[in-house]
């Protein structure tokens, strides 16, 4: 970490669009209010056990962009357009501001479900595979780079510690960073086979536990320098204050059942953020729902925080709006800040507990967040891992 301001990053927009409404205040209001609950899907030939997810409502899903590039778009660019619009929004940012604002964004299926739709019709023909982050650039009227990131489950924190890396190495002032994910049928198909798609919800660290099951939706965070958003006024959520990568190299799908390469992510966030274990007031776990990895990431945190595991909350976001797979990281961060906004996590849906998973998950009512950071783990198979810190900021400008 560094004092420099030109280099600390901070947050100053967010923009949200899932099963629990659109807009910041419905994510935060529904997790308040115990989350979503999820429903069948509604794409043709799902000939598979798990057919359901946590679902933005389909009346809710612009219509707009309708094509790009003349290729018709489906749910998953138009949800990111429509988070990032709210973003932007939120942090004040229009018109010459958005012609120089890069765009990294962690998307895994892209635009799959329109390829399925127009498949089961009939149509022989496979378009282009339309990136979303291509779609959203052109949208806000972008003319920097534009990042598309394929990490898998972890894409969209690769994304946002790509675009805080942008800003502390000066090569911008302001990213806007997040993920998409659609539903599609290629998805959840490959889960069924790989006997990883739970039938009932998303219940991680439940002794019944089943697997896991996706929700779709769009996150966006406006990540921006803390000199140029005193510069121009803005006021500044929280601070994007530490980030790493590892990678377990074990398995294709599988996590290393040592832990080890998760307990160096985490460790090195921490310290990128000049923090300590102590600072942290709350973690929000990969915690997928799959038997292994909600025992292998509880014992990562155990050997992380010691005995203080017992008394430190952790929020299961995916309880409450699914595996929204490529957008779960920028999901995690805007949750983690809203968290520091109102000082206080959510009571979790209620599990019945796996011994095995020895880790504290408030569940009869929002406990106050006890410390100034709030710490956000995403891992993905090929054993790609990223942990953030997302930390309070002080004094004037904040909100």
């Amino acid at each position: 970490m560094t004092t420099d301001d030109g280099r600390r990053v901070v947050i100053t927009g967010l923009g949200a669009i899932s099963c629990l409404g659109t807009g910041v205040d419905a994510h935060w209001d529904g997790l308040l209010a115990g989350g979503g609950t999820p429903s069948e899907v509604p794409l043709p030939h799902l000939n598979m056990r798990t057919k359901r997810m946590y679902l933005v409502d389909r009346a809710r899903i612009p219509a707009e962009p309708a094509r790009y590039a003349g290729v018709e778009l489906g749910s998953s660019p138009r949800l990111a357009v429509a988070a990032a619009e709210q973003a932007l929004v939120d942090a004040g940012l229009d018109g010459e501001a958005r012609a120089a604002l890069p765009v990294v964004l962690g998307v895994e299926l892209g635009n799959a479900d329109m390829q399925e739709i127009r498949r089961s019709a009939g149509d022989p023909v496979w378009t282009t595979q339309t990136p979303a982050v291509a779609v959203v650039g052109a949208r806000i009227g972008s003319r920097a780079a534009l990042t598309s990131v394929g990490n898998a489950c972890s894409a969209s924190g690769y994304a946002l510690t790509i675009a805080s890396d942008m800003i502390r190495a000066g090569e911008a002032t302001t990213v806007l960073a997040g993920g998409a994910e659609g539903i599609t049928r290629a998805g959840l198909a490959a889960f069924n086979r790989l006997g990883a798609a739970d039938p009932v919800r998303c219940r991680p660290f439940d002794r019944d536990r089943a697997g896991t099951m996706f929700g779709d939706g769009s996150a966006m965070v406006v990540l921006e320098s803390a000199s140029h958003a005193r510069e121009r006024g803005a006021t500044a959520y929280a601070e994007l204050a530490g980030t790493a990568w590892s990678c377990d190299a074990y398995h294709p799908t599988a996590p290393d059942p040592s832990g080890e390469q998760i307990v160096r992510a985490m460790t090195e966030a921490l310290a990128d953020a000049g923090l300590s274990g102590s600072d942290v007031g709350c973690v929000i776990p990969h915690g997928t729902g799959t038997p292994l990895n909600d025992v292998v990431e509880s014992q990562a945190l155990r050997r992380m925080f010691g005995e203080r595991v017992r008394e430190l909350p952790l929020f299961s976001l995916k309880a409450m709006i699914g595996h929204t797979t490529g957008a779960a990281g920028a999901f995690a961060c805007l949750t983690a800040t809203l968290m520091l906004r109102h000082r206080r996590v959510p009571a979790n849906t209620p599990v019945d507990q796996d011994p095995e998973c020895a880790v504290w998950l408030p569940q009869e009512e929002a406990v106050p967040l006890g410390g100034p950071a709030v710490l956000v783990n995403t891992y993905a198979f090929g054993g790609n891992n990223t942990s953030l810190v997302v930390k309070a900021v002080d004094g004037e400008g904040v909100r």
